[in-house]
């Protein structure tokens, strides 16, 4: 028998005073699944992490966190779920061991196991040291240790890649591949979406407390209906000719280069005439539409325009 989803939200809304900050929202979480919570401030992300948290109850509809209401069974649920929020905030004094085992006792894990995620999380060495002298990416790996406590069965990641370098972003998501391969849930909300388009499974977009996207990023280009743009590189001297018969096609010229875009429907049929320019064209390269081109077509703004500002 196939195992439950490890969330399931129906019809979910929340109201602040009189103003509607979830509406409406249904999803499914399965296990061994990634899914991606898109959308700007203010779009109800936070809120709807914390009503599986069972920190919030919502006002409509319902939400199941592992086949349990959350904020009925608050205690057995967080002992399965792991959250790093977006801002991270240690008690400076206390070491970094000191801080881990503090959340260790919590879940009644052991010793041994902060030990092992500190080194999991490139934080060994710097155990013995206050959280007052760690840079902002070492807390949010100390962070992200808490929140791998106990080998959670769902991950709720907010911003989880914040302060990282390239290197430990790429440490970060191994880990994140390693749970899923485990069977781990894991939901990740992120303004950095060039780096989730091929780390997660499913995705989901949030504009003004609806839930306005949902599915694979192949299932969402094609229910954007964006063109398909396509670089080409001319052989010198050549960008005229090539231009010419490829003709409101073209989009764009620069030196040696051109682009070019279609509607997904004609994309075999543009290739088939790139292909026909023969000797024209020393190479082709086929763009799809970005995730930040998706999420902007759902929406109506880029994501990126936000966590610039």
């Amino acid at each position: 028998m196939a195992e439950a989803d490890a969330v399931v939200l129906e019809g979910l809304g929340k109201r602040y005073g009189g103003r509607a900050v979830v509406q409406g929202v249904s999803l499914r979480l399965a296990p061994g699944e990634r899914l991606a919570l898109l959308g700007h401030n203010g779009a109800g992300k936070t809120t709807v992490m914390k009503m599986m948290l069972g920190l919030v109850r919502p006002d409509g509809g319902s939400v199941r966190v592992l086949g349990r209401d959350p904020a009925e069974a608050a205690g057995d649920v967080r002992a399965s779920v792991g959250f790093l929020p977006e801002s991270v905030v240690f008690y400076e004094a206390m070491t970094g061991f000191e801080t881990l085992r503090f959340y260790a006792r919590l879940k009644r894990r052991p010793a041994e196991e902060c030990r092992a995620l500190l080194a999991r999380v490139g934080l060994e060495a710097a155990a013995a040291r206050r959280v007052g002298t760690y840079s902002k990416g070492m807390r949010q790996r100390l962070g992200l240790a808490q929140a791998l406590l106990g080998a959670p069965r769902l991950l709720l990641l907010d911003e989880p890649t914040t302060g990282l370098d390239p290197e430990l972003r790429q440490s970060f998501y191994a880990i994140v591949a390693e749970l899923k391969a485990q069977g781990t849930a894991v939901l990740l909300s992120s303004h950095l979406l060039t780096e989730l388009e091929e780390r997660t499974d499913r995705i989901a977009i949030m504009n003004m407390g609806r839930l306005v996207g949902l599915g694979t990023l192949g299932a969402l280009r094609e229910q954007a209906g964006l063109p398909v743009r396509f670089r080409l590189r001319v052989v010198n001297g050549n960008a005229a000719a090539v231009a010419d018969r490829l003709g409101s096609l073209v989009l764009e010229r620069v030196p040696g280069e051109l682009g070019v875009a279609c509607a997904p429907r004609d994309k075999m049929e543009v290739l088939r005439a790139i292909a026909g320019l023969g000797t024209l064209v020393d190479d082709v390269e086929v763009v799809p539409p970005s995730l930040d081109d998706v999420y902007a077509s759902f929406t109506g703004r880029p994501l990126t325009e936000e966590a610039t500002a």
